[in-house]
């Protein structure tokens, strides 16, 4: 009897075997595949026969098996994204490491103390209205001011779900945050949750992945990749902080975490939460489509009020440094109290441009068209895209080594900046390069907890979910609300970023205040964001999308096309338009170079395929890509729903 199996490869299509036994839809199986024993999934018989193969014997079935919904699904992801299928699967099964005889512990759960929490009423009637989805598919979110409690709702949620012996998946977008929600959640639910990201061990990985299978894992913490985990009896799933773009993966599989969690739980027949302070633009529309229900808690969970704001015109400070007089006075008042207080400016390292005071040699990327960044703890020029880095040593046009100037503030000056200001004031770094290191985060949390850090000075990772005590304080050293041309999200993208940050302030304190420092005071998105306008900035900003036929009105695919060689590059992004072309109903934009033109040492063109979002094209667009004959020389990478256009 032939069985078609689905090998974790780079395949679009599965085998064909033979099976001696009738075999189930998704079972696991070992079979022959070159030289090597694989590990592969029983798949549809919808494939046409391979010609002219040995078709070979199946070894043996595993214990094993996804169900049906599963296997839809996975067919259904790698449809839209337009990604091979054997990657899809990839992503749900792993390697082949968890089915060899390795002896790992089972599943098991590490009870924890735990604290009794009560909800205020806002809260309950959130809760009431969540509950109303009952078991079947439904997409409701969960909109709430910044420290509103919305994270005790839905526990509360989830507590009834695995009451039930169903299974819950958490996913947040970074994996950073996992420890800081962890003890939250331990505090709640009295035990230690699951954890999947990419930082945990293989045998971690091992043991979590059977617990789900076997519906032994009730609920599972994950980054994007837990999207993709083979549940036994899924019942809800919660994508917090909904419209935060790290849900966006860039590199390899190219998805959306945000957009599939809802076509999971559209698969599997269950409901799904996006919780949110400001939802992205295609959330805040469908909401307003009535395509998802919506419930909003309006106070902070202890009635606190919100920060107050004020903007410090730079264009009138009289200093050459980066933080104003004014500023500083202010800041005093609340350390002067006992309080913390944050300086935030996005960017990493030192210095972003490093340019020679005698002979004008700037510090670029010998792979990438970037900038070096000098990182003071590293003492290196660093390229952020390829990790390349250098001695800042560099041998002088004029005479001597190079004496370089370092224009522009990174988040290790401003750090230098505040110990002058305040040298007897414990300030830490709070920045990836910094926080690479779990028992280092661990204290460092434990520190901000303990009120042993007077003064933060961190990056964009700061903004996203944290809950600090007595952080009364903000100061944005550059309110920038201009962004780059050549991203169409950057308003959205600005909205979220400084409404996330702003409520890092005040969560149970009576006072706190935000601080923007700006070279634009009059900006219009900066003067409603600090009146709390935020959705009326979400309603302009989709007028202008539809205007200019955007997401969320158009679909969009990004094609980039990308070569050693600029000239290959542009004329293989050539070839594939007029091929495009053939297609009705798309409209194909471009070739242009790419904003960043060069990336590892490759030279990047773009394409823009834009379409009616009523229509799904990828099949089409696909079944034309299959059928190119490019020069083996040319890399095509599709991102469907682009994010970065860089």
């Amino acid at each position: 009897m032939k069985a078609q199996v689905l090998l974790p490869k780079i395949f679009n299509f599965p085998f064909t075997y033979f099976s001696k036994s009738k075999s189930k839809i998704g079972n696991l199986v070992v079979v022959p595949f070159g030289s090597k024993k694989e590990i592969g999934v029983i798949w549809k018989n919808n494939y046409s026969n391979p010609k002219n193969i040995k078709i070979k014997d199946i070894y043996n079935e595993t214990k094993y098996s996804i169900d049906r919904k599963m296997v839809d699904f996975i067919e259904w992801f790698s449809s839209y994204n337009m990604v091979p299928i054997g990657l899809v699967l990839k992503m749900v099964i792993g390697g082949s490491d968890k089915f060899v005889k390795i002896k790992d512990d089972s599943f098991k759960i590490k009870k924890t103390k735990k604290k009794n929490y009560t909800l205020n009423e806002e809260q309950i009637k959130a809760l009431n209205f969540l509950e109303k989805a009952n078991a079947k598919f439904d997409v409701s979110v969960l909109q709430g001011t910044t420290g509103s409690g919305k994270t005790l709702v839905y526990f509360e949620r989830i507590k009834k779900i695995i009451e039930s012996q169903k299974q819950a998946l958490v996913l947040l977008p970074e994996i950073f945050l996992t420890n800081d929600f962890k003890s939250r959640f331990e505090d709640f639910f009295g035990f230690e949750p699951a954890i999947w990201h990419s930082k945990i061990t293989p045998k971690q990985k091992r043991i979590i992945w059977k617990g789900l299978i076997n519906n032994q894992v009730k609920i599972l913490i994950g980054a994007r990749s837990a999207l993709l985990l083979p549940f036994k009896k899924l019942g809800i799933i919660i994508v917090d902080e909904e419209h935060d773009a790290s849900y966006k993966q860039d590199e390899r599989v190219i998805y959306n975490a945000r957009d599939m969690a809802i076509s999971r739980a559209y698969f599997e027949k269950v409901p799904i939460h996006l919780i949110t302070s400001v939802p992205s633009l295609e959330t805040y529309n469908n909401i307003q489509n009535k395509k998802y229900r919506h419930i909003k808690i309006s106070k902070r969970y202890n009635n606190n009020p919100l920060p107050e704001t004020k903007i410090i015109n730079l264009n009138l400070s009289k200093t050459k440094k980066f933080i104003a007089h004014q500023t500083i006075e202010l800041v005093k008042n609340f350390l002067d109290k006992g309080d913390q207080v944050l300086f935030f400016i996005n960017r990493r390292g030192f210095a972003p441009y490093l340019i020679c005071k005698k002979c004008g040699y700037k510090q670029t990327c010998p792979n990438c068209s970037l900038y070096l960044t000098f990182h003071k703890l590293k003492n290196k020029a660093i390229c952020h895209h390829c990790s390349f880095d250098r001695k800042l040593k560099e041998k002088c046009q004029s005479e001597g080594d190079c004496d370089f100037f370092m224009y522009g503030p990174g988040v290790e000056k401003i750090f230098e900046e505040v110990k002058e200001i305040f040298p007897e004031k414990k300030t830490k770094i709070f920045s990836s390069d910094y926080l690479k290191k779990k028992e280092k985060t661990k204290n460092l949390f434990k520190a901000i907890n303990e009120n042993k850090i007077d003064i933060l000075v961190g990056t964009q990772m700061i903004s996203k979910g944290f809950n600090f005590p007595k952080l009364n304080c903000i100061v944005v050293i550059d309110a920038d609300f201009s962004g780059r041309g050549y991203d169409l999200r950057t308003t959205e993208k600005n909205i979220q970023l400084y409404h996330q940050l702003s409520g890092r302030a005040g969560r149970f304190s009576s006072k706190s205040l935000i601080i923007y420092q700006t070279l634009m005071p009059q900006d219009i998105i900066l003067n409603d964001l600090i009146k709390n306008k935020s959705e009326d900035l979400l309603r302009k900003e989709l007028v202008l999308r539809e205007k200019n036929k955007l997401p969320p009105y158009m679909r969009l695919v990004s094609l980039i096309i990308s070569s050693k060689d600029r000239t290959l590059s542009l004329q293989g992004a050539r070839e594939i338009k007029t091929k495009l072309n053939e297609i009705n109903k798309i409209e194909v934009l471009g070739p242009i170079d790419s904003p960043l033109l060069k990336i590892k040492k490759n030279f990047r063109s773009r394409l823009l395929i834009r379409f009616d979002n009523q229509f799904l094209m990828q099949k089409k667009i696909n079944n034309v890509l299959n059928r190119l004959k490019i020069s083996p020389k040319i890399k095509l990478t599709v991102d469907v729903d682009p994010i970065n256009f860089a």
